[in-house]
């Protein structure tokens, strides 16, 4: 836990889940100078009275600090919605004073002041622009802020290509802002997202069906090559079993469990409501008649029941914005052991250089190697 003191107060802030010795803090330097540039004496203070739209905070800093201008927040991130829901208790702040939405929920009718956390996902700011542009009018502050390392001129000429001229400030312990007055002339064009293309003909099952992919899911416009290594080698269970596609991203690795065994129940989960949305659409399109499928946006394995599940798919993510980080994979692990079944197998892809193995043995007490190239091994792990 870290406390954040700034102008609007002081916070005690967490990420979530929350971990004693977690390295990482619940804000950074970025928050920081957006914070201090809404009641900046020499530009003047922003006027918060109206409708304030948060896009893309990451563990709730911003909406917690704004909590008295009752603000909504939009994210594609389920721990994030959990973690500023967890910030205002911790604060004493009243949980109904942020309005939550997701990435896929319609934006508020109009926004008077619009904050943007710029996110790691160039297509994603692009896809929320597009859906907040109509909701901004000439009078709306819009104010980015981000690290010197994610601001790129790319990012700058989506805002001036989507909402109008911006410009940004002098770099401040690293961070950055962004200005952009709203243009009303600009043509108002839909989002170019969702994005598909079709499947190679060397992946099994899925070959030459089409994926569906939102924006800000990994990889947006093309099959990543872990998951592409790991449909080579995936387990045949046939029967009524229950299977997991863990962090499902866009679902490839669940439709070519259920192509290759119809009568399998599926469940999709992942943190981002656009990589379940896009799960979701992959498999509506490509899945055979009557396959049976749950989409389910969470922490990992918490909603299903220990002991219910017969195979879970994992891909794991080692990155959490912009750091570089096993924990989420040690997480799923351990979810994925206690939703599994005596005998319930754990099928992992990743980079040979992160480890797993290390941390499957220690959680399952075994761990068998299924596949491997130089790039990427596929692990087996089972509950006993």
């Amino acid at each position: 836990m870290n406390r954040l003191t700034t102008s609007q107060g002081t916070f005690e802030l967490a990420r979530f889940p929350e971990h004693p010795r977690d390295p990482f803090r619940a804000w950074d330097a970025a928050d920081e100078y957006l914070l201090r540039q809404l009641t900046d004496p020499e530009t003047g203070s922003v006027d918060l009275s109206g409708t304030v739209a948060v896009v893309g905070d990451r563990w709730g800093a911003l909406a917690t600090a704004l909590a008295a201008h009752r603000p909504v927040q939009i994210s594609d991130s389920y721990l994030a919605r959990r973690a500023t829901l967890a910030n205002l208790a911790r604060n004493g702040l009243d949980q109904d004073a942020v309005r939550l939405l997701s990435s896929r929920d319609t934006p508020p009718d109009r926004i008077d002041v619009l904050i943007v956390r710029v996110p790691k996902s160039l297509a994603f700011l692009e896809d929320q622009l597009h859906r907040i542009a109509p909701t901004v009018h000439p009078g709306t502050v819009i104010i980015g802020t981000g690290m010197v390392k994610e601001i790129h001129t790319s990012t700058l000429k989506l805002f001036e290509r989507i909402i109008g001229p911006t410009r940004t400030s002098l770099a401040v312990r690293k961070a950055r802002l962004i200005f952009c007055t709203p243009d009303p002339a600009l043509p108002r064009t839909p989002s170019p997202w969702p994005y598909r293309y079709e499947l190679p003909a060397d992946v099994g099952p899925v070959a030459g069906l089409t994926a569906v992919n939102h924006a800000g899911i990994f990889c947006a416009e093309r099959l990543d090559i872990g998951t592409r290594f790991f449909l080579k080698h995936l387990p045949t269970r046939g029967g009524a079993v229950r299977v997991v596609d863990l962090g499902c991203g866009n679902g490839v690795l669940g439709l070519s469990a259920a192509i290759a065994n119809p009568d399998a129940h599926l469940t999709f989960v992942d943190e981002s409501y656009g990589a379940v949305a896009s799960a979701e659409e992959t498999f509506r399109a490509g899945a055979p008649e009557g396959a049976k499928a749950d989409f389910l946006v969470g922490d990992g394995l918490g909603d299903l029941d220990p002991g219910s599940v017969d195979l879970v798919l994992n891909n794991p993510p080692f990155h959490s914005h912009m750091a570089t980080t096993d924990a989420t994979a040690r997480t799923m692990f351990a979810g994925a052991r206690t939703a599994l079944r005596q005998g319930g197998e754990l099928w992992v892809v990743g980079n040979r250089h992160l480890s797993y193995h290390t941390h499957l043995r220690r959680i399952f007490g075994n761990c068998t190697t299924v596949a491997g190239d130089p790039k990427f091994v596929v692990l087996r792990a089972v509950k006993r």
